[in-house]
């Protein structure tokens, strides 16, 4: 997937890792072995901590299994690892029972925090979901990764959509990150994709977008009334090589000609959000496409990462390195990004990469 979801940043439920539940099996071996091979010591007695263990990564049953298994092997002499009697085996039957109990406890609020996070990853994947491949002649692949933690939706966004004036894209880096601008994000996305069917022109697609979240901010019901984004937008119109691009406050697009990768130059508007747009509408670039061009939208979250000495990402200059990866550009950049600041960037991150092929291999185009 686009956004890279199959990594283990899901939020689906997963089991305990093999080595968790292996854990008290090899104890039960080696404990056993050691009193084995020792039989002047009294080890076997650190059987009765094995049931608590296991009850981290094993079910009520499994856990009683170990709780039986022990109890057979303390109270058994013949077996010869330990002899416990009377209260000894009593105290190792409570501590079985009582890790049943916390097994069965655990069990249950882990089949809860699934259900919350499943749905809860429903709700995120609603308001972003995975951009697919081609929306009609263009070729798209997006990378998307949320600062906060356990996450699939932060203070980014991108969409890509097909409508009667061609298709259009958004990237866009509203204020704040994490939960709190999933709601801003939400309406952007949900006014863009109307501006998409209604509006003839880019720039008053630019316009309702703004007008959006000025209503927002103006709204009683929202806690900060200083809503504001950046954002660039692109537009392919039917049967014409070339993109219409219309920049709010955003980072420069790169066009990536050949083994070249330039800024494109469009002259930035306001961000949205501070009623600028009215009563004159952001100026409007038409940028000439080539066979082989692709378009990289991003957010900051890409160029203002920064390394261990304080540095920012390179995003430019290393594009031409990166742009022969096998799994792709947008991933490679992530990698890239990962590798440049140790472990990834604190900020959301949107990576958009599109692509219009040539007039003759598209679609109906003879």
């Amino acid at each position: 997937m686009r956004r890279g979801l199959e990594d283990s940043g899901r939020l689906h439920g997963t089991p305990p890792p093999r080595w968790a539940r292996l854990a008290p099996v090899v104890a039960v071996v080696v404990l056993c072995c050691a009193q084995w091979l020792t039989p002047g010591a009294e080890l076997g007695y650190f059987l009765a901590a094995l049931p608590a263990v296991a009850a981290f990564s094993y079910g009520p049953l499994g856990t009683c299994a170990f709780a039986v298994l022990v109890l057979v092997l303390l109270g058994v002499p013949q077996l010869g690892v330990a002899n416990a009697r009377g209260t000894d085996l009593a105290t190792v039957a409570f501590v079985g029972l009582l890790s049943v109990v916390i097994s069965f406890v655990r069990r249950r609020r882990d089949d809860q925090l699934v259900s919350v996070r499943t749905v809860a990853e429903a709700a995120q994947l609603a308001v972003l979901p995975p951009v697919p491949d081609q929306v009609g002649p263009v070729h798209c692949s997006g990378l998307y990764r949320a600062a906060q933690r356990g996450t699939l939706v932060g203070g980014d966004l991108y969409d890509v959509r097909a409508g009667p004036y061609g298709v259009r894209a958004v990237v866009a880096d509203v204020q704040g990150h994490g939960l709190a601008a999933v709601g801003t994000v939400a309406a952007l996305l949900g006014a863009f994709r109307e501006a998409v069917l209604d509006d003839p022109e880019l720039a008053a697609v630019a316009a309702r977008l703004d007008r959006r979240l000025v209503a927002d901010a103006a709204a009683a019901s929202i806690r900060h009334p200083e809503l504001f984004a950046t954002a660039v937008l692109l537009e392919f119109p039917p049967g014409l090589d070339l993109v219409r691009i219309v920049s709010c406050g955003h980072p420069p697009v790169l066009l990536l000609r050949g083994s070249t990768t330039a800024e494109l130059d469009v002259e930035p508007g306001p961000p949205l959000g501070l009623g600028l747009t009215v009563p004159e509408l952001p100026k409007v670039a038409e940028v000439p496409l080539l066979p082989g061009d692709r378009l990289l939208a991003h957010t900051d979250g890409v160029t203002e990462a920064r390394d261990a000495d304080g540095g920012f990402y390179p995003l430019a200059s290393r594009i031409p390195v990166l742009a022969d990866d096998s799994e792709g550009l947008v991933r490679a950049v992530w990698r890239d990004l990962e590798a440049f600041t140790a472990g990834g960037p604190s900020d959301d991150v949107a990576v958009l990469l599109l692509s219009l092929p040539a007039m003759e291999t598209r679609p109906g185009v003879t």
